[in-house]
């Protein structure tokens, strides 16, 4: 079977892009391979996967940034932008460096929409990934550029939500 490195984008407004990707993640890690998360703006909370890497071997995980970040055409924050450009140089490092099979870019398409990461930064990365890696982008708000460059988009539309329902975020569905 030819290797062929696929850009793999879960994108749009409803819960899921997250925990696809990390379905992404856990599968490839069960074929051997080795995958990198890097996630963009999900400091600060305890997410349960953040204590994955102690049973997957071969899956590592870097929270990064401090934490979700204001919308609504407002200014980043200069700490905002700083945190987002040290995940992008940490995730473009992995992309580069030949030591993983697949990266994972949480929340990067949010970095971008927000104005956190420059757009051209990203889509010259996804033009100067190895063949052979994969490399998923998460995240709602993601540019037609970046979909335009990606090899399989979805998006997730949320239909209904508990929280519309008053159901406070539960423990290993959202966090």
């Amino acid at each position: 079977m030819d290797k062929k490195g696929l850009v793999i984008v879960n994108t749009g407004n409803g819960k899921g892009k997250t925990t696809a990707a990390l379905g992404l993640a856990l599968r490839a890690v069960g074929q051997g391979l080795k995958v990198s998360m890097v996630q963009f703006i999900k400091g600060g909370w305890k997410y349960g996967e953040l204590k994955a890497p102690e049973f997957l071997p071969g899956f590592e995980l870097r929270q990064m940034g401090r934490g979700f970040v204001g919308v609504g055409g407002a200014t980043p924050a200069p700490e905002d932008v700083e945190t987002a450009m040290e995940a992008f140089f940490a995730a473009r490092e992995r992309v580069l460096s030949g030591e993983w099979d697949m990266v994972i870019m949480d929340e990067v398409n949010c970095a971008v929409d927000l104005g956190l990461v420059p757009l051209e930064s990203l889509l010259k990365l996804i033009g100067d990934k190895p063949e052979g890696l994969h490399l998923v982008l998460t995240g709602r708000g993601a540019k037609p550029e970046v979909i335009e460059a990606a090899d399989l988009v979805t998006e997730m539309r949320e239909i209904k939500h508990p929280y519309k329902a008053g159901i406070k975020a539960q423990r290993g569905v959202e966090f």
